[in-house]
């Protein structure tokens, strides 16, 4: 982890161009999508399409002088560390062809495990096709409704992180704004150009005839599943959206009314603006859902501006609760899918996960959590269709090296790991930490965080090296976390409190 810090901290000016230059410069290798799976902490996969032969050797390094931002990303370096440091440990080769990747939604076939959220990202026929041609195994269609869509301008806000990259993101965004026809004119030609793609029909009613007809439309043009909107934050008004997902009986009847329209399987989408999922979960259940989909985005307001006082993103002088969604509420999403995982009522249900994926890495947490499938929005929203090749060469890569012969097998293997209460955690020892010298720069960020938001168990010695208290320390690990150089770990034994060892560096 210390090492893909560094390569990503090097990365922080690469602006992941499209039709990148320095890759139009080099014409032996392809340094922007290498450049791109470090940026998506797929390292391995990047190593192992380096050839044996070191094509920078000698090199005038015309990729970083073609560099929009030439002299600020460390192209040579950044693939010599690929070939020296990573590509001599890789365990296996990347494994060809996506056979590893197979799993299914419901019986539906997928190539692998990943789908374009209900959103913008899969909105016409020209964007799921290229979505498709990406790699995509299917789409989860922008909700389909039977009322008109008038958006705001503009409607999307953000919180960004320290390279300029979205960690937060806002949406004010509604529903498709295509009619009900045009999108099902769209799934025949999707269906009949991309017959092993899956289709997953977005669809939100008005009352029980309209969620029984938009389901029955779908089936017949085309849609493999279908996913029942019952979570949208930007449909609240007259009991839309989210308010279903917060009252389990109208979850439980429009499921029943949707299924009454069709023989598909029924996913519902389920708001995270709740203290419990379950509750939802159930109702769709009885009312005949054969999975979930989870979570929508959370109810938020994002920057009030110091001289107007309106938030973003700001309409004419108004703003408005919208939709928060990105890597920064993927905790929330882990939270949720774990509770639904660990329910036994719900065993058996397909569960379709989403919230904040970016990286393979990420996907993998969703599925070891008890998801089949992966939804991704923001992440497609800020780099496009083409991480697809680096969730996919990743997630492949670890089942290779773990000797997993599907993503099916992976599913849930953390639940158990997992107690919705702290009160069953083990507290009779402590867990120091450990610095590793080589590392440190004596900044004393640790000395810092300890004595102002700790224990008071760390000071700086005359080198400026840390030195630890071990009669103060309580084995928090907030100096882990706060350490920019990543010079601090974990001791490898803990200690019961009983004892109480002398001051130490460790």
């Amino acid at each position: 982890m210390f090492e893909q810090a560094l390569y990503r901290s090097d990365m922080l000016r690469c602006a992941l161009c499209q039709d990148a230059p320095c890759t139009r410069a080099c014409g032996r290798l392809d340094p922007a999508a290498l450049l791109r799976s470090v940026w998506f902490q797929d390292e391995k996969a990047a190593a192992s399409r380096l050839p044996e032969e070191d094509l920078c050797a000698d090199c005038p390094a015309p990729c970083e002088s073609a560099c929009l931002r030439p002299g600020q990303v460390p192209i040579r370096a950044l693939l010599g560390r690929l070939r020296d440091t990573v590509k001599p440990r890789l365990e296996l080769p990347l494994p060809e062809g996506d056979e590893l990747l197979r799993t299914e939604l419901c019986g539906v076939p997928l190539e692998n495990p990943f789908l374009l959220s209900s959103s913008v990202v899969g909105s016409t026929y020209d964007m799921c096709a290229r979505a498709f041609e990406a790699g995509w195994a299917g789409v989860a269609f922008k909700t389909i409704c039977s009322f008109d869509i008038h958006e705001a301008s503009p409607r999307f806000s953000a919180i960004t992180g320290d390279s300029g990259s979205i960690v937060g993101f806002k949406n004010i965004e509604q529903l498709s704004d295509h009619s009900v026809a045009e999108n099902m004119e769209i799934f025949r030609r999707l269906k009949q150009n991309y017959p092993t793609k899956c289709i997953l029909a977005s669809i939100m009613g008005q009352n029980d005839a309209e969620w029984e007809e938009l389901a029955r439309l779908c089936q017949e043009n085309g849609a493999d599943a279908i996913e029942l909107n019952f979570s949208c934050p930007n449909m609240a008004d007259g009991g839309l959206g989210s308010d279903i997902g917060q009252v389990p009986e109208l979850v439980e009847r429009f499921t029943a009314a949707a299924r009454r329209g069709t023989s598909l399987p029924l996913l519902a989408k389920l708001t995270p603006n709740v203290d419990r999922m379950s509750p939802a979960a159930e109702a769709a259940l009885r009312g005949g859902a054969d999975g979930l989909a989870a979570i929508n985005t959370i109810k938020s307001i994002i920057g009030v501006n110091p001289h107007t006082y309106v938030s973003a993103p700001a309409v004419r002088g108004m703003s408005a609760v919208g939709g928060y969604s990105g890597n920064a509420v993927k905790p929330i999403a882990l939270r949720f899918l774990a509770e639904l995982g660990q329910n036994p009522a719900l065993a058996g249900m397909h569960l379709s996960a989403m919230g904040g994926v970016e990286t393979w890495r990420d996907a993998l947490e969703f599925i070891l959590l008890g998801a089949h499938s992966v939804q991704v929005t923001t992440a497609v929203m800020q780099y496009g269709y083409r991480i697809i090749d680096d969730l996919k060469d990743g997630l492949k890569l670890y089942l290779a090296e773990k000797g997993f012969r599907s993503p099916a097998e992976l599913r849930g293997l953390a639940l158990d790991a997992v107690s919705q209460s702290t009160d069953t955690l083990e507290r009779d020892s402590i867990l120091f930490p450990k610095f590793h010298r080589e590392k440190c720069i004596g900044c004393g960020r640790c000395a810092i965080s300890c004595a102002d938001g700790g224990h008071q168990a760390i000071r700086l010695d005359a080198r400026r090296q840390p030195v630890l208290d071990g009669k103060k320390c309580v084995g928090c690990h907030l100096c882990v976390l706060v350490c920019p150089q990543r010079a601090i770990g974990s001791s490898r034994k803990r200690i019961t409190r009983t004892i109480t060892p002398k001051e130490n560096s460790l």
